[in-house]
């Protein structure tokens, strides 16, 4: 198994299934010396969330550490966009219950972030649905991303069909 920490709309753990079905949640987690940002820019042009490395202790990103199957590996790497402005990183993050352990995330490329990007609103929704799904800290939710501003897909069948994906 492998120890994936997922930040953004992968919190949301129907939508996580329905791109790996095997995961299984393992527990809340935080990254310290990093901050949550919308500001990757993806293929269509919105934003997504990135855990931009700050070195601030102070600065944290809450998520949750998901096991996924080995054989399940390649279609985490293709849902997060390696080698698409995603790349791998193994971090440490502390469990709920306090121990440490090393996980697997994705991080934008330095290359793939913009200032003036926002996200469309069914993949915030997706990242608001997850983190309140697995109760992470209501403030942190609030502050870094319900603030966060979010428009309308364009393509209103793409967001109709993310949506029903998993009942959003």
């Amino acid at each position: 198994m492998i120890n994936y920490f997922a930040y953004g709309s992968n919190l949301c753990t129907p939508r996580l299934r329905a791109r790996v079905p095997g995961c299984r949640v393992l527990s809340a987690a935080t990254l310290t010396g990093y901050a949550l940002r919308f500001h990757k820019i993806s293929k269509d042009g919105s934003a997504k969330c990135n855990a931009l490395a700050t070195g601030d202790h102070h600065d944290v990103v809450y998520g949750v550490v998901f096991e996924i199957p080995e054989p399940e590996k390649p279609a985490l790497d293709a849902a997060e966009g390696l080698n698409g402005g995603y790349e791998q990183h193994t971090v440490a993050v502390r469990l709920a219950n306090g121990r440490t352990l090393e996980v697997v995330t994705y991080i934008a490329a330095s290359t793939a972030v913009g200032p003036d990007v926002a996200p469309y609103t069914w993949y915030k929704d997706f990242v608001l649905a997850g983190a309140g799904e697995h109760a992470l800290p209501t403030e942190y939710i609030a502050r870094y991303m319900a603030a966060v501003p979010a428009w309308l897909d364009p393509d209103q069948g793409r967001e109709i069909n993310e949506r029903r994906k998993i009942k959003l």
